[in-house]
Order: C-alpha cells, then sequence, then structure tokens
C-alpha cells in the first residue's frame, strides 16, 4: 500500500527539533498552564458530576420508582421515556456547551502556550 501524500515538513533526512522534556515540565509548571487547566476543570468537573448525578437519578427512578416512571403524560408517551430521551438531549447539551467553552477559553490559552513553545521561548 502506497501513498502520494508528500513526507511532513522537516522528514527528508533532516529531525525538525522539538521541545525538550525539560521545556514541556517549565511549560506545565508556569502560572499560564495552571490557568489553562483550572478553566478546564471548573467546567468539566460540574459538568461531569452534575450529569453523572442526573443519570443515577434516572437509573433509580427506574428501579425504584416504577409506578412513577410508568405514568402517562399523553398518549403512550410516560416518565419514563421522556427521562430517557432528556439523557440523549443533556448529553448534546452539555457537548455544545463544552465545544464553546472551549472555543472561547481554552483554544486560545492552549494556542499562546503552544506558540510560544515552538517559537522556543
Amino acid at each position: 500500500m502506497t501513498t502520494e501524500a508528500a513526507p511532513p515538513h522537516g522528514s527528508a533526512g533532516t529531525p525538525t527539533a522539538g521541545p525538550t522534556a525539560e521545556e514541556f515540565g517549565a511549560v506545565q509548571q508556569s502560572a499560564e498552564f495552571a490557568e489553562l487547566r483550572s478553566s478546564y476543570r471548573s467546567f468539566a468537573f460540574p459538568l461531569t458530576v452534575a450529569f453523572i448525578a442526573w443519570y443515577l437519578l434516572y437509573v433509580l427512578l427506574s428501579n425504584y420508582a416504577g409506578g412513577f416512571m410508568g405514568t402517562k403524560l399523553f398518549g403512550n408517551i410516560n416518565v419514563a421515556l421522556v427521562f430517557g430521551l432528556a439523557q440523549f438531549a443533556t448529553t448534546f447539551l452539555i457537548a455544545w456547551m463544552y465545544s464553546r467553552h472551549a472555543a472561547a477559553k481554552l483554544d486560545p490559552k492552549a494556542a499562546a502556550i503552544k506558540a510560544r513553545m515552538e517559537a522556543g521561548e
């Protein structure tokens, strides 16, 4: 199997110099990286906990509150079906919220850190 793609930049026999382990360590210890990590964690952890709690509520209600979950809302639609579909809706909502958060807050900070590392600063 062959490809027609050109070799990556710098791979024609001349290895490109990348950041060293010490440079990665220095960046990891920097205040800017700590701010990036904090911004990520302050978004991801609370939403993860909230979603897991919401999911466990659904599971517990399904197991122990069958009468409530079987309550018909209209036609053949019951509370369990609405809660189950809401699980999908919240999954997509969280993914959308994360993509907006990452684009606005995380990506610019990560790009700045990456640019400085590539420039050798």
